[in-house]
């Protein structure tokens, strides 16, 4: 294809990307309220784990196409654009992302946990079966966790929830397969266009993949932060995050081993602890990340990108 169609495909993608992700917050909301759950656990369940098929999908061709290493790169790339750059955007946008200490210590600290053991498991090699086993081991850990706060919230909360009929519930999981097609497309797309125009494959991948698989987070968090609902955009980002590393390197490595890269292990790995600890301080102090920290989150993020590109060359 030329650069033309690829250009037009691209933008044809992203508009399809936000206009469902708009509409899939809106009934997902609905369907919540209606069930007389609440926006954090919608985020860290539903929408998080719903987003990140894309880091899933990508992780998994990884494993069958032979390049089984590029799945733990585009997880960590993508989880620490999550943290740096989505979270910091919502900030920006929103005035401050607000928080709890109950959310900080659920979702930031199993956020962290993931990590560290993720960073662990890479120091001493390939990730293999057992690495994955544990990783969902602790995944499952953290459904009990979520499942138990739900069930206190919905005895202590008594909420109109309205009706959400057949209606609502086909429109959500329409608008979710299209968020989740179009972001293909235009994951797919960007990448065409690099090679089309001979960008270097490390800023491909640093941007196309790690970015663009993260698109759905960034649309759904951004909308979510636009209609004042803070705590599913943070959830949103924290869940997906979760289920990243947890799931997204997880199950692939209970089919093969997975090669570890030397630049993940130094700067990757070490770069996404930091911003997560950081993000964790920010809310920690005030309960709220204000627009500030989010672009000291950005800024951070742009650091990172300049330095691997730097090291990459």
């Amino acid at each position: 294809m030329t650069p033309i169609i690829l250009i037009l495909i691209f933008c044809a993608s992203l508009v399809g990307v936000i206009r469902s992700a708009d509409i899939f917050v809106d009934k997902i909301v609905d369907i919540g309220r209606a069930l007389g759950i609440s926006q954090i656990i919608l985020g860290v369940t539903v929408a998080a784990a719903g987003t990140s098929l894309p880091e899933f999908g990508s992780a998994m061709i990884s494993v069958l196409t032979g390049s089984p290493e590029l799945g733990v790169g585009v997880v960590i790339g993508s989880n620490i654009w999550n943290i740096a750059g989505i979270i910091g955007i919502s900030a920006i946008l929103s005035c401050a992302v607000t928080t709890n200490r109950e959310e900080i210590r659920r979702d930031g600290l199993f956020g962290l946990l993931s990590i560290l053991i993720l960073s662990s498991f890479m120091l001493m090699g390939p990730i293999g079966p057992l690495t994955g086993a544990v990783l969902l081991s602790i995944y499952c850990v953290y459904l009990l966790i979520l499942i138990k706060k739900q069930r206190k919230y919905y005895t202590s909360h008594l909420i109109e929830g309205g009706d959400a009929g057949w209606k609502t519930i086909v429109t959500a999981v329409l608008s979710f397969a299209g968020l989740v097609v179009f972001c293909r497309v235009l994951v797919y797309s960007a990448v065409e266009i690099a090679v089309v125009l001979h960008i270097p494959e490390m800023i491909v991948g640093l941007f196309a993949l790690a970015i663009g698989t993260s698109l759905a987070e960034l649309v759904v968090a951004v909308n979510s932060a636009r209609k004042h609902m803070c705590s599913l955009s943070l959830g949103t980002v924290l869940g997906s995050n979760i289920f990243n590393i947890l799931i997204g390197i997880g199950i692939p490595s209970l089919f093969v081993k997975i090669p570890v890269e030397p630049l993940s292990v130094v700067l990757d790995a070490p770069i996404l602890i930091v911003v997560t600890v950081i993000v964790m301080y920010f809310m920690w102090t005030d309960m709220e990340l204000r627009r500030v920290e989010g672009v000291v989150l950005l800024i951070i993020y742009i650091i990172y990108a300049a330095l691997r590109i730097a090291i990459t060359r």
